[in-house]
């Protein structure tokens, strides 16, 4: 391997406009792009100066010159699609919500162990320089420990059964869509995962969840809540409440500010990072692994969150059978 990873894109959307913003880097090169219509390849191919545009994602998985393999395919072809670039010797960077079940996951992640390769969520929330900083302020003795942590995430979505975000079949609802966020974020402050967790989901005709509130608790006290919804844009706003004061970040899936508040009065403002650069961020983060092999995938997180979502999606009925 050179002093950069060569990368490959499939599933060409908006995400993925965003993501190849990032190229090129000091640690990273777009070499192709596929879609399934060649001529929207080549368009996109044109945009980012990718060398090689496919009309078929197995032409790039198959490509040699292609290490590792951005995702951003739809929900439902995630599992599948990491499984065949991974057999094909690809280190693979995929979009939110990494799979739709633990079992996808799990046969993944064990196919990466025997390749050899890196595995990774595309989770904003795992790269950003703000979450370095925020722990080690929150481990110190001033704030106390951490007694509950609340996420807020809504994103009106006008309802339509023909949408892929109101598919069962394509891994559709806000669970998958926005849940998996507000579920990350209070993963990260949790000291270890919860052993109870509970719920109320409203589903819609399609059977997917439109609003939820979701509870966790771990054994060792701490609490924790989520409120979603796709019938309004409340506030995408996290709180960590503590023993001797509160933080509260706005814009969490991509923030680059934190506020505290003591228990005194005292107030402080955290910056790091941009939020505009996030998914560069992501890009950079996950190259520097490939290159060096300091660990930043943060899969173990992704493991808890994904568990969780399973968990919530069986119970109400959102898992389709492939």
């Amino acid at each position: 391997m050179g002093q950069t990873v060569k990368w490959g894109m499939i599933g060409l959307g908006g995400i993925a406009e965003d993501f190849a913003m990032g190229f090129p880097s000091d640690q990273a090169e777009l070499v192709a792009v596929a879609s399934r219509k060649l001529q929207h390849a080549k368009e996109f191919a044109a945009r980012y100066s990718a060398p090689k545009a496919y009309g078929n994602y197995h032409l790039l998985m198959r490509d040699p010159e292609v290490e590792a393999v951005y995702i951003a395919t739809p929900n439902h072809r995630h599992g599948q699609d990491i499984l065949n670039c991974l057999k094909n010797g690809k280190h693979v960077l995929c979009e939110k919500s990494i799979t739709l079940t633990t079992e996808e996951l799990k046969e993944a992640i064990q196919l990466a162990e025997e390749k050899q390769l890196w595995l990774a969520e595309a989770m904003t929330i795992y790269h950003m320089p703000l979450y370095e900083q925020l722990p080690d302020i929150l481990k110190s003795k001033e704030l106390g420990k951490i007694r509950m942590v609340q996420s807020f995430f809504g994103a009106a979505k006008e309802y339509d059964p023909e949408n892929r975000f109101y598919s069962k079949e394509l891994g559709g609802g806000a669970l998958f869509d926005i849940g998996v966020y507000a579920l990350a974020f209070i993963r990260i402050f949790l000291d270890d995962s919860p052993v109870s967790l509970s719920s109320f989901a409203n589903l819609t005709e399609t059977g997917v969840d439109q609003e939820a509130t979701i509870q966790l608790r771990n054994e060792t006290g701490q609490m924790a809540q989520a409120m979603l919804s796709f019938h309004s844009d409340m506030p995408r706003v996290g709180w960590i409440l503590c023993e001797n004061g509160y933080v509260e970040i706005p814009a969490y899936s991509r923030a680059d500010q934190a506020f505290i508040t003591y228990s005194d009065g005292r107030k402080e403002t955290i910056e790091s990072g941009k939020r505009t650069a996030a998914l560069q961020y992501e890009l950079e983060r996950f190259s520097h692994t490939i290159l060096t092999g300091k660990d930043h995938t943060s899969l173990s997180l992704t493991q808890d969150v994904t568990n969780w979502m399973d968990q919530l999606a069986k119970e109400w009925g959102m898992i389709v059978e492939q």
